[in-house]
This record gives structure tokens, sequence and C-alpha cells, in this order.
């Protein structure tokens, strides 16, 4: 049997889901097939299971593929309806034990810690406890929800042994791993709390060994593209040229959409722009009934990952207005960056959690939930800032942004290493494989 000389395993929330990290992972598989790696595999969930969750999907039919060498798997669940949830990790669970088996140097990354690197976790023990060796080595990166979502509930809820299970699921892999400064510093923050509570010592271990990886971006889809593509996608949507406010993001309170919907009631600027909420989320339908049927608010739910740039690249601003909420605090912000890459007018954002990272100096800033100071923001960009100043924060977003790009993001955080494969190993006997979707 042949084996891959190398492999890449990410556990994570993948395409279809209108989540930034899912583009994360298809970033650091796209990179993978560079370095060494001849097997990536994202292992993920099945569709069903993410429209029975109510998760914000992309068009399904419109989804960009993966280069060859990259296998997307989606374990069926084992067992029947009586055991709802744990069905599906156990179908994560045993196929990442499968790839265990195999004598492939195996680099494990799991993204979101709630349940991903608990599956990481339960492969790798199972594997060793079945008499297999594996060449594996862990790595677990807190994307920012797993400490505002989760770990913030725990705390919230006094749930004290569910923080401590995680903690411990998260310090057990090899490289730990935090996608901003801001949520390194909320990792580090909750750990001290659940050891003034519980007597534990993770503070100390998240100072010494967590790291920072921003999220990764391939930036050649945002760079040099081409005007008359940006004029076709936006004719298609009946918009023109630096004829709308845009934002582009998954559509819920804490990105600010209730915000920006109230403040361009009060914009001077509302007769030269239209308004484009693009996306899906939680807060759609909400968002709806307050514009009221006002036709100058336009709302695009199937854009996909082509359109996106071209959207960005032809607008006279770009909004994203976040606040912090109990159950979410924007820990970076990656459409921001993506957006600062594609070019055309500027970002309006607040310096909420991870966006100063996000953004630089390089963006207009208003405080989260001022709604007036929004609206005198947009009209300020859009009436009263002169081309050249909007060159000058085009031109150094940009070249902000470019920290982000892919390729560097991955070297720093998988720096090479051998590729040769072990030998001496003999193959299992084959065994049924889990279905995929």
């Amino acid at each position: 049997m042949t084996y891959p000389r190398r492999r890449l395993v990410i556990v994570v929330r993948a395409d279809p889901v209108i989540c930034g990290h899912s583009g994360e992972a298809r970033n650091l598989a796209e990179v993978a097939l560079t370095r060494g790696y001849d097997d990536v595999r994202l292992l993920t969930w099945p569709i069903p299971a993410l429209q029975a969750a109510g998760l914000p999907l992309k068009p399904l039919d419109r989804l960009l593929p993966y280069s060859p060498g990259i296998t997307v798997e989606r374990p069926e669940p084992v067992g029947d309806y009586r055991v709802p949830d744990g069905r599906y990790l156990a179908g994560l669970t045993g196929r990442l034990v499968e790839l265990l088996m195999e004598p492939v140097p195996t680099t494990c990354l799991s993204m979101y810690l709630v349940p991903h690197t608990q599956v990481v976790a339960d492969a790798v023990s199972i594997a060793r406890a079945a008499g297999f060796a594996p060449d594996v080595r862990t790595a677990a990166k807190a994307v920012g929800s797993d400490v505002t979502n989760v770990i913030r509930a725990c705390l919230r809820e006094r749930n004290h042994g569910a923080a401590i299970a995680l903690f411990t699921t998260f310090l057990a892999n090899e490289q730990v791993v935090a996608v901003s400064a801001y949520t390194r510093d909320e990792i580090v923050a909750a750990a001290e709390q659940v050891d003034a509570l519980c007597g534990t010592r993770f503070a100390d271990q998240c100072r010494r060994r967590v790291t920072i990886s921003y999220p990764p971006i391939d930036v050649s889809a945002y760079l040099d593209l081409d005007p008359a593509a940006v004029d076709r996608a936006l004719a298609r949507r009946g918009l023109r040229r630096d004829g709308y406010v845009l934002y582009l993001s998954r559509v819920s309170r804490a990105k600010g959409i209730y915000d920006l919907i109230t403040a361009y009631e009060r914009m001077r600027c509302r007769p030269d722009v239209r308004l484009v909420v693009a996306g899906t989320g939680p807060a759609l339908e909400q968002a709806r009934a307050l514009a009221a049927d006002d036709d100058r608010i336009v709302f695009l739910t199937d854009v996909d990952d082509a359109e996106k740039p071209l959207l960005m690249r032809g607008c006279a601003a770009y909004a994203l207005p976040t606040r912090p909420e109990p159950d979410f605090v924007e820990t970076f912000g990656i459409a921001l960056a993506e957006k600062m890459l594609a070019g055309g007018g500027p970002v309006i954002t607040t310096l909420t959690g991870g966006t100063g990272e996000a953004v630089g100096d390089t963006a207009v800033i208003v405080e989260p939930g001022d709604i007036d100071g929004l609206a005198a923001a947009v009209d300020r960009v859009v009436l009263d800032m002169s081309a050249a100043e909007r060159s000058d924060l085009e031109r150094r977003a940009r070249a902000h942004a470019m920290s982000f790009e892919r390729t560097a993001v991955f070297d720093d955080l998988f720096p090479l290493t051998s590729t040769a494969a072990p030998s001496g190993w003999t193959a299992p006997p084959p065994r049924p494989r889990i279905p995929q979707a």
C-alpha cells in the first residue's frame, strides 16, 4: 500500500459555513500543498448537520473548489437518534483514528476548541491505546468565540468543570495558538479567573505557551482586480461604483447591523449612496424589519467568494460597526483585512476586541454603539473626504493587510520539518470505512 509522505488534518467548521475561520482553514490547506504536505484533509461536519444548526451558509452550488491534494471529509454520524450530538463527534473522532492508524507523519490542527480540540485529543489517545504509534503533532487554535462565548459562558454560569475541561484539553496540545493578541489576553484573563475559583494553574501555562497566529488570507483574490469585472458585478446587482455603503459580514447584532441601519436613516449622504447589506445570519429577518421596506437598503443573501472582493472594491465605504455583546466580541475581523486588500472606499469600524489589530491606523474609527457618530463618519467619508485622503488611506490599508498573507502566516505557524516517512511499520488489516457524505 502506498501512503502519503506527510499529512495535515484540520478539524474545523469548513465551507459552506460563512465564517472567517472556514476561510482560514482553506488558506492553510492550500499553502500546505506547497510546503511538503502531499495529503491535506479538512475534517468537518455533514452539510445537513450545518443546515439543521441554523448556521449562515454560502450558496452550495457556488463554493470555490479546492486544489487537488485537499480532501474535505464529512463523516456521517455513528449510532441512531438516541445520541443526537455524540453521533457526529463519534464520526469525526473515528475518521481521525483511521487516519492516525496509517504510517504517515501527521499534523492535526483544531480550530474552535469546542468540540474540535476534544476530537483530536480523543483520536490521538484512542489510536495509542489501541496499540498504534501515530507520528502526530497536535496544534489547537483558539479563534475567538471559544473565549468570548464558551469560556465566558462557563464563568458566568459558574460551570467550572466545563472551564477546567476546556483549558486542560487546550493545553494538552503541543502547540497552542490564539487568533489575535486580544484573544490571547482574554485566554489568560479567563484562566486567571478559573485559577482563582478552582485552585488550578492554567494562567501561567497560558502566558508562557500561547502564541499568536493571525488569520491567513489569500491576498491574490483581492489584489489587482479587473475593473471591468467589478463593473459587471455591480451592474448585475443594479449598483454603481462609489454609489453604495457596504456591510458584508455575518448579519448579527454584535456586528452592528442594527446600528448601521438606524444610522443610515440619519445620514446626509443617503440620497447619494445606497446601503448594501451582504450576508446572512441570525439577525437577518430583524434587520429587514428594521429597514421597513426602505428601497434605498439592498439585502444580498447569495454573495459568493468570487463576488465578494468585487463588491468591496466598488463601494464608497465599508462599514462594520461591531460592538461587544455578552455572547460575542469581534476577536479579529477578517473581513476588515480582506476589504483593505481589495481597495475601494475607506473602512469604518470600531475598536472592539481585536479589530485594531486588523486595521492598524488605516480605518475611520467610531465608538461602539454611537449611532450619530457612525452616521457622521460615513457622511465625512462619502461627502467630505478628499480624493488624496482616500487614496492615502487605501494605500496604507493595503500595506497593513499584506502582513496577513497566507504563506507567511503558514510558515510562522508550521515551521518546516522533516518530511521523511517512517519505516518498519506494518499496515493493519483493512477495516470498514465510515461512510462519507
